[in-house]
């Protein structure tokens, strides 16, 4: 074989080589490439929005206090919110001089949904919150139902008050039926 065939055959080789096992991983890096970027700029993109997160969070230890008293007027689980609701019922009537008598009846309710879809976010957070009903029993007087419900209005706590119902006891001593409501999420 002549030398000059030699070498077309060793170009033509090369070339073949080149264009089938070199060209096609040549192309693969230059796609991953272009995925390193994509993926550099997300990463970008998350490092920002954590940073933001950290900010906002930031922020939000400023107000800490006014957040813990949210938490406390509208508690996020139900049962511990039904037992801290009796145990501040317990507790406020017998710091304005009733006696708690007798704990009723209790129902959690979740709300339905309204059948409109216009208020979307508003449907959604209003069938998070749950009623709490309770029906309680106390003794005592007037003046001291009065601070009684005085405290309830005045309390952290989002309480309404349903129905109240009384009976006449002995001298100055009534008793007094209630049925009020709370929220919970």
């Amino acid at each position: 074989m002549s030398r000059l065939t030699l070498i077309i055959i060793c170009f033509f080789l090369i070339l073949l080589i080149g264009l089938f096992l070199i060209w096609p991983k040549y192309q693969n890096l230059g796609a991953l490439k272009l995925e390193i970027e994509g993926k550099e700029i997300e990463l970008q993109y998350l490092e920002e929005y954590f940073q933001r997160l950290d900010q906002l969070s930031q922020e939000l230890k400023k107000y800490e206090a006014q957040l813990s008293k949210i938490d406390f007027a509208l508690p996020s689980d139900s049962s511990l919110t039904l037992l801290s609701l009796i145990n501040f019922l317990q507790k406020a009537s017998s710091q304005n001089g009733l006696v708690f008598k007798e704990l009723g009846s209790f129902s959690i309710i979740l709300p339905k949904p309204p059948a409109e879809a216009s208020g979307l976010q508003e449907s959604q957070l209003s069938s998070k919150i749950k009623e709490i009903y309770l029906g309680f029993e106390v003794a005592g007087s007037y003046s001291a139902l009065k601070n009684f419900l005085n405290t309830l209005e005045k309390s952290a706590k989002l309480i309404e008050v349903e129905e109240v119902s009384f009976s006449f006891e002995e001298e100055e001593i009534f008793s007094f039926i209630f049925k009020i409501k709370t929220h919970s999420y």
